[in-house]
């Protein structure tokens, strides 16, 4: 009895001590996703090019593109989609065209979880799930999109009263009105509360260094962010798979991701309690990619991140109640719902080619780079070329 004892001793020690590493490394992780944005608002808030990209014009094609482009940089929906209700609420922007430029938001911000997944690059079995796992975030996304994009812009037409927008557009406009949305309060943020002192303390180091100046001292702070999230990402996936795998494999079995049911509340829980789908989806990557959890059930937990991440919109819509506002903010709430509503029942389509496709990236690894370069840069780059060529020539 007391060998046995003896022998466990190190083995609980090296539990807790793994523990205790990826516990840190999982602060650091979420620190470095705080950072990176903060770096790059910084930037764009400087440059004021955010605003710029995204209400050029009246394109819907423009705008779509625009927002992938914004939302990929900034790595962040919720900003994305705050800041297309305040152009809506400001008059800078109209609600038929934001709709499309949310639509964009929610194609961008699959680009963390994609990046995230990268460092798992080692190992190529754990890599191969860790890339499935952000592809079943990204790929319904642009599938959805590729599904109603066209037909919002088909069913565009103008009312009598002026007011112009799709089929989604239309019937968001239906649901104000029967809705008396106040001023709303920002929920508490306990993510953004614990990983404040990093982030000032980065942001306070950069300004520093850099003079004062707003635009290197964002770069600095992004860049750092980056780096400090790739070695997060190194200690949190070891730690979790030399200590925790076997007992998360019990928890996400028997409790959150006993079904696919829980796994979406899951989602829709932890996506609203952060106010951030690239935390969340970011943060089920390593955990799937070291087998924790089956890839079958990820999927309707990236599902329910999509439902969660509406709410912020919601908020910025209620504390700038204009109806057009408003209009675009239930838009996004309707649009990730469709998404749910078709790729629940069909989900068999997005998790094959996610699975497929992160087969033939472990293979290649060239190929998760390409997709990357592809959806998040190539494609809207060309199409805003090719808008303005076509569009705004005169």
């Amino acid at each position: 009895m007391s060998a046995e004892y003896e022998l466990n001793q190190p083995r609980a020690r090296s539990f807790w001590l793994h523990l205790l590493l990826a516990g840190f490394s999982l602060y650091f992780f979420l620190c470095a996703i705080n950072v990176m944005g903060a770096g790059l608002k910084a930037i764009g808030k400087e440059t004021s090019w955010l605003a710029d990209a995204i209400a050029q014009g009246d394109n819907p094609l423009v705008a779509l593109m625009a927002s992938v482009l914004v939302t990929s940089v900034v790595q962040s929906s919720s900003f994305t989609t705050s800041l297309i209700i305040t152009l809506v609420a400001a008059g800078e922007l109209s609600a038929g065209t934001a709709v499309f430029a949310v639509m964009g938001a929610n194609i961008g911000t699959s680009i963390t979880s994609l990046i995230v997944s990268l460092g798992t690059m080692r190992i190529k079995r754990q890599f191969r799930r860790a890339y499935a796992t952000a592809l079943m975030h990204a790929i319904p996304n642009v599938l959805t999109v590729l599904l109603l994009f066209p037909l919002e812009w088909a069913t565009s037409t103008t009312s009598a009263d002026g007011f112009r927008g799709g089929i989604l557009t239309r019937t968001a406009r239906w649901i104000t009105t029967m809705l008396d949305l106040g001023a709303g309060e920002k929920f508490y943020n306990p993510i953004k509360a614990i990983t404040q002192p990093v982030v000032t303390g980065i942001k306070d180091a950069a300004n520093w260094l850099s003079g004062e100046n707003a635009t290197a001292a964002g770069t600095i702070v992004a860049v750092v962010g980056l780096v400090i999230l790739f070695l997060a990402l190194i200690g949190l996936v070891k730690n979790l798979k030399d200590a925790l795998l076997q007992r998360l494999e019990g928890l996400f079995t028997v409790l959150i991701f006993r079904n696919d049911f829980l796994a979406w509340l899951s989602g829709i829980g932890s996506t609203v309690a952060v106010q951030s789908s690239s935390v969340t989806t970011s943060l089920m990557v390593p955990i799937a990619g070291a087998g924790a959890v089956k890839l079958r059930r990820v999927f309707p937990f990236m599902l329910g991140c999509n439902i969660g991440t509406t709410v912020t919109g919601v908020i910025a819509a209620t504390a700038n109640p204009t109806a057009g506002a408003v209009i675009v903010a239930i838009s996004h709430v309707l649009f990730n719902f469709t998404d749910n509503a078709i790729w629940y029942p069909l989900r068999i389509v997005p998790i094959r080619l996610a699975k497929w496709y992160s087969s033939l990236a472990a293979r290649r690894r060239r190929y998760a780079f390409i997709f990357l370069a592809t959806v998040f840069l190539v494609v809207p780059t060309v199409a805003l070329v090719i808008s303005e060529l076509l569009f705004f020539s005169d």
